[in-house]
This record gives C-alpha cells, sequence and structure tokens, in this order.
C-alpha cells in the first residue's frame, strides 16, 4: 500500500507529465514512462488468469486502486496528449462497475480524439458506447448482479458519442439499454422511443418483443406510451 506522500508524489508528477504535451501529440516523461511499464506487468498478469470473474475482481481490488492518483494528476493538467494508460484503465473502470469514474476518464479522451491501445481493435468512442451498453443489458439477465448504470450515465455516453461514426449496430445496443433501463425505471413513453430508435438502426436488435410488450401494457393502462 502506497503512503499518503507517496500518493501526493504520483498525482503531481502526472500532473506535471500531462500538462508536458498537448492535443494530437503523445505523453513523455519518467512518471507516464513508470505507469507504462507498470500497465504492461499488470496486462501480463491478466493474460493469465483464465476466469473472467477472477480477472474482474484483481482489477477491482488490486490494480485498479494503484491507478487512482495517476489519473487524477493526469486529468487535471492534462492538455490531451496520447495517454495509454488512461484509455486502458477508462475501459478496465466499466469492467468493475466504476462507471462514474471511467465516464471521469471518457469526457477527457473524447474531447481529445484520444485513441485506444494497438491490441483493442475499436475506435475509443465506439468502445465507450459499447462497452457501456453491455454492461447495462447485462445487468438485465437473470440473477444478475453488480452495480447497474443509470440512465443519465447512460446518456451522457449517448451524448459524448453522438458525433462521431460507428457501426449502426453498437449505436442500437447502446439505445436498447436505455430503453431497457427507462423501463425499468418507469418512464415507459421514453423507453419505446429508445426501442424504437434501436430497432431503425439494427432490425436484429431483439427488441420487436419488448416494443409490443410496452405498448399493449400502455395502451391497457390507458396512456399514450404506446402511440407513434
Amino acid at each position: 500500500m502506497t503512503s499518503p506522500a507517496q500518493r501526493h508524489f504520483q498525482r503531481v508528477s502526472a500532473k506535471l507529465a500531462s500538462a508536458s504535451a498537448g492535443a494530437g501529440e503523445t505523453m513523455v516523461g519518467s512518471a507516464y514512462e513508470l505507469m507504462l511499464a507498470k500497465l504492461a506487468i499488470d496486462k501480463r498478469r491478466l493474460k493469465e488468469i483464465k476466469s473472467i470473474a477472477r480477472k474482474i475482481e484483481v482489477k477491482r481490488a488490486e490494480l485498479l486502486p494503484d491507478y487512482v492518483e495517476y489519473v487524477a494528476g493526469a486529468l487535471s493538467g492534462g492538455r490531451g496528449a496520447q495517454d495509454d494508460v488512461l484509455t486502458t484503465v477508462m475501459i478496465w473502470r466499466v469492467d468493475v462497475g466504476d462507471f462514474a469514474g471511467a465516464l471521469d476518464i471518457a469526457r477527457y479522451a473524447i474531447a481529445n480524439r484520444m485513441t485506444l491501445p494497438d491490441q483493442y481493435d475499436r475506435t475509443l468512442s465506439t468502445a465507450i458506447a459499447e462497452e457501456f451498453a453491455e454492461a447495462s443489458l447485462s445487468s438485465f439477465k437473470k440473477d444478475a448482479n453488480g452495480d447497474r448504470v443509470s440512465v443519465a450515465q447512460l446518456n451522457e455516453v449517448a451524448q459524448l458519442t453522438e458525433s462521431h461514426d460507428m457501426h449502426d449496430q453498437v449505436r442500437a445496443k447502446l439505445h436498447k439499454a436505455i430503453g431497457y433501463t427507462f423501463e425499468r425505471d418507469g418512464n415507459s413513453p421514453a423507453a419505446l422511443e429508445h426501442l424504437r430508435r434501436a430497432l431503425e438502426l439494427d432490425e436484429r436488435a431483439g427488441v420487436k418483443q419488448d416494443i409490443a410488450r410496452i405498448e399493449k401494457a400502455s395502451n391497457a393502462a390507458g396512456t399514450d406510451a404506446g402511440r407513434t
């Protein structure tokens, strides 16, 4: 466990390193190089773990806490330089259910047009949309436990990625997640709006029966949620 002095040093070092390069450039400096080296070690460790559940637990309990001060420093002092540590931690935070923490990085990364490290085969905006959507949708599975993504968080993801090009299927998945979340929160009209948009984008989105079910329930209740 790091001491308060070590955490302070890590935060200040990250802040200085992130201020040394601007958007379109790559992070430089010993603080960044040290964190890249640590990231490589942590990735090798995760690769050796076969269980997905165990990988998530290791990220949550053992790895991510070591990046907290670096992330805070990089975000507070950053000028938008490409930072593979930040973008990797962003994905890991979604994996462990730290959606607020992931969004803290996502806002900064998207604003500065960052990319994901080479091992990821998606654009950063696509990854953010899909990772949040899948995390949300998995929470609706039977007996699913864990953190839930809020409507506000999903809507922010949609807004952050709205102007970015991505496959229609990914955006449909995000609308599906938003629709399900609105329904869970008791907002049938908003749920229908997003589920219908998901179907427009991808006819195989798997929402036709949900739309029909919500429309039937809404009509039976005498609301106008089922009307177009």
